[in-house]
């Protein structure tokens, strides 16, 4: 390879280190051409799958500042760039693994950060992102399911409502509310105004009786 053809494929993997989330060395010793292609194909929309020279590689690498592949770039190499759902592009790489153990997973880097093969291994069993936003989706819509539901409640529904809570705060031995201050309060009062009522009969009653004695004297 010229000199300037090895310059340009350093600096496409070092683009390819920089701009992908991720990245998967793998070994591939053995692998037919159509097995890779299958693999390729399985990967299609969150990766893409570069056999590559590992000189070459190592340089690129380098160049952009990952660590990872340090001393593992030996024997056939192949990595897969991440450039959509790491963790799908992991569930792939793994699936495929197994149906074909001549695939070696040897490392990764996601973000910047090494990945041992039992850490892809992890990756490739969480759930993946669209999995998890279905969920928070769900779970958000559950909740302002039960939020448009209180807001459209009738007004006496919500008093009644407020006032049983309250009355099993009370029961429970809890702070009586404000409202319910209130009422006490006007209750231990109300009677003033009655025993006002009784006195003032008694009282007219004193001075007719006063007259009257008069009258009779």
């Amino acid at each position: 390879m010229a000199k300037a053809e090895k310059a340009a494929a350093i600096a496409e993997l070092s683009d390819k280190f920089r701009t992908s989330g991720a990245a998967v060395l793998t070994e591939y010793r053995g692998l037919s051409v159509k097995q890779i292609t299958t693999l390729r194909n399985s990967l299609r929309g969150n990766a893409t799958f570069a056999v590559v020279k590992n000189t070459l590689t190592e340089l690129a690498a380098k160049e952009a500042g990952v660590t990872a592949f340090d001393g593992q770039l030996v024997g056939p190499s192949a990595i897969a760039f991440v450039d959509g759902d790491p963790v799908e592009a992991a569930k792939g790489l793994r699936d495929f693994a197994k149906a074909n153990p001549l695939l070696v997973i040897k490392g990764g880097v996601l973000d910047g950060k090494p990945l041992t093969t039992e850490d892809i291994t992890k990756l490739a069993d969480l759930e993946s992102r669209e999995v998890l936003l279905a969920k928070l989706a769900g779970a958000l819509q559950a909740s302002l399911s039960q939020a448009v539901y209180l807001f459209a409640a009738p007004l006496s529904q919500t008093a009644r409502v407020v006032e049983a809570l309250r009355a099993k705060v009370e029961a429970e031995g809890g702070p009586v509310a404000a409202e319910g201050s209130e009422s006490s309060t006007e209750t231990e009062t109300a009677p003033a105004p009655a025993e006002e009522d009784a006195a003032a009969p008694a009282a007219a009653a004193t001075t007719e009786d006063v007259a009257e004695g008069g009258d009779e004297s």
